[in-house]
């Protein structure tokens, strides 16, 4: 067999990714967190031995975190190369997010892969631990202005030498965490994965040969840097400008620009950011690594053909300026990089409209909506609720955007509800659609939903953490706006929603108040004028729309009985 042989590289292929969709389901189902073993916050991948460039990624999770691991392997490379180089048995724990995490809760676990006294290639894997210290429970803090005040920030440190547990590391992590038991049982989930990870790259290595494998390695992602130069060159040569903004930094009620130059010169793509907003003094910054690795999940949805591993990225060349909220240096806080990368992929997808519009979507709702709930549950025992919520995806060429979707980074899964009433002590009184939510447009917008919670606790603190309360989801190609986000809690004087739109801190429920999230809708693809008829009906009469929605959206008249009839202009 060589590489070139198409079969037996398909073979393989398909064996590296099934070893990190194990490693993925291993996590899920051992996890003790709820945001990990329900939500599935976490991934998997593998890497090149020496540049840690990404090989294979699980397909279950989060897959911003496997283009970010690529930045975090090669920190651990250079780290244990400075300690005189990797021994049998090794692995790396960090969450930094300035050498490669994304935000202190990403707990990165970094493990080489020996064979024949040689490491053949690193295994990596990422949780989304529930509490790592800082002012705030679960560590999502709207106001933080420093890295210190998100958590406990670990650079890459040896956990396992020459396969031995270092006991003192585990207990430096479990001291800064207010949920060590949680933690514990989160981080032997993770080893357990890598375990299984490595016991199925062995049986594979087994099966071929490590040569033979190794040239598969590099075959196939050369296959997918190939691909993706082809399929950039079907788009016209240009330059393609969008931006969008943040709606403000947490602290200082002022937007956040992310702008893109997006040029097309043959098979090569220039991504250019230098328009973008500096540092801000909230935490709505992120890292170089972690703008790198969310261009990687924005061109996945672009070109969905091309297979997932870092030769996707060859032909692109990234210009992310310094100090910008896209390239943060230490110590400037990174807690909501969920919602900043979310606004990379939208002006990606705004830039790509111009040149490519049978690829792209409208905006998506790309908040998460991070609700926390902290204090004491049933027996006095403490909690910390961590949460996020669906919202509307954009509509596409094919059809309207999904309703009730998770955000555009991955495949994890908004929390059950039966599972955070059984887990905490709150009720769940509302979960359902949000009609009129969606973007008109000849496919609308997917919906947003309602959610509200009520506390049956005693009390408990509670910070949101989410966007689009300002700029809403864009449509592409004429398509329309999405409903914003709302977010309106209780308190004794009655109902308040944020000054700062969907970030909210230093608030107190008691029990029977509740916190009422109403979430944004996708943005709308071409004309609204364009939609069928009989989809406006059909919305209509599922309650996706409401007859005042129809008139005021689509230029409409709907009868008593429901039926439709366009207004002459």
């Amino acid at each position: 067999m060589t590489a070139f042989d198409p079969v037996a590289l398909a073979v393989i292929r398909g064996r590296l990714e099934q070893i990190v969709d194990e490693m993925d389901a291993s996590l899920f189902r051992a996890a003790f967190s709820p945001v990990i073993a329900e939500a599935r916050d976490g991934s998997h991948g593998i890497y090149e031995t020496e540049t840690g460039a990404m090989v294979a990624m699980g397909k279950t999770g989060l897959p911003v975190f496997i283009g970010a691991m690529s930045f975090a392997t090669k920190a651990v490379i250079d780290r244990a190369e400075e300690d005189g180089g990797f021994l049998p048995g090794d692995a790396w724990l960090l969450n930094d997010p300035y050498v490669g995490a994304t935000h202190l809760n990403d707990i990165k676990i970094i493990k080489p892969i020996f064979r024949n006294g040689r490491v053949f290639c690193h295994l990596a894997s990422a949780g989304h631990w529930l509490d790592v210290g800082g002012n705030v429970p679960g560590n999502y803090n709207p106001r933080a202005t420093d890295i210190m005040q998100e958590g406990v920030r670990i650079p890459p440190v040896k956990l396992f030498d020459q396969g031995e547990l270092r006991q003192d590391v585990v207990d430096i992590l479990l001291a800064n965490t207010r949920m060590p038991n949680f933690s514990y049982g989160d981080l032997n989930a993770q080893l357990g994965a890598l375990e299984l990870g490595e016991t199925r790259l062995h049986e594979l290595l087994d099966d071929f040969g490590d040569d033979v494998i190794a040239q598969a390695m590099a075959e196939i992602n050369s296959r997918a840097a190939t691909q993706m130069r082809e399929l950039i060159s079907e788009i016209p040569d240009g330059t393609y400008a969008f931006e969008d903004n943040l709606d403000n930094d947490g602290i200082t009620d002022a937007p956040l620009r992310i702008a893109l130059e997006l040029t097309v010169t043959g098979d090569r793509l220039i991504l250019d950011f230098t328009g973008s907003a500096p540092c801000c003094a909230g935490p709505m910054n992120v890292t170089h690594a972690t703008t790198v690795a969310v261009c990687f999940v924005a061109l996945k949805h672009v070109f969905p053909e091309v297979p997932a591993n870092a030769g996707c990225l060859s032909p692109i060349e990234f210009i992310i300026p310094d100090n910008s909220i896209l390239s943060a240096p230490a110590p400037k806080p990174v807690s909501g990089y969920t919602e900043n990368i979310m606004r990379t992929i939208d002006v990606i997808f705004g830039a790509m409209a111009q040149c490519a519009p049978d690829r792209v979507n409208g905006a998506a709702f790309s908040t998460i909506n991070a609700l926390m709930f902290s204090g004491r549950g049933n027996a006095n025992q403490r909690f910390i609720m961590f949460t996020f919520f669906g919202g509307g995806l954009g509509g596409n060429p094919e059809g309207d955007g999904l309703s009730h979707g998770n955000a555009p980074i991955g495949m994890a899964t908004i929390p059950p509800a039966e599972i955070q009433e059984a887990a905490y002590p709150i009720r769940i009184n509302h979960w359902g659609l949000r009609p009129d939510s969606g973007g008109p447009g000849q496919f609308r917008g997917g919906l947003g939903c309602i959610y509200e919670f009520e506390l049956t606790g005693e009390e408990a603190d509670v910070v949101t953490f989410g966007e689009r309360a300002i700029y809403p989801a864009f449509g592409v190609l004429g398509g329309g706006y999405g409903a914003p986000n709302r977010i309106v809690y209780d308190q004794a004087d009655g109902k308040h929603s944020p000054a700062l739109g969907a970030k909210l801190s230093g608030v107190r429920l008691v029990r029977g108040q509740s916190v009422r999230i109403e979430s944004p809708g996708g943005g709308g693809y071409g004309p609204p004028a364009d939609r069928a008829v009989e989809d406006i009906e059909r919305d209509l009469r599922q309650g996706m729309i409401s007859a005042d929605g129809a008139e005021r959206d689509y230029g409409v008249s709907v009868g008593v009985n429901g039926k439709v009839q366009r207004m002459k202009q």
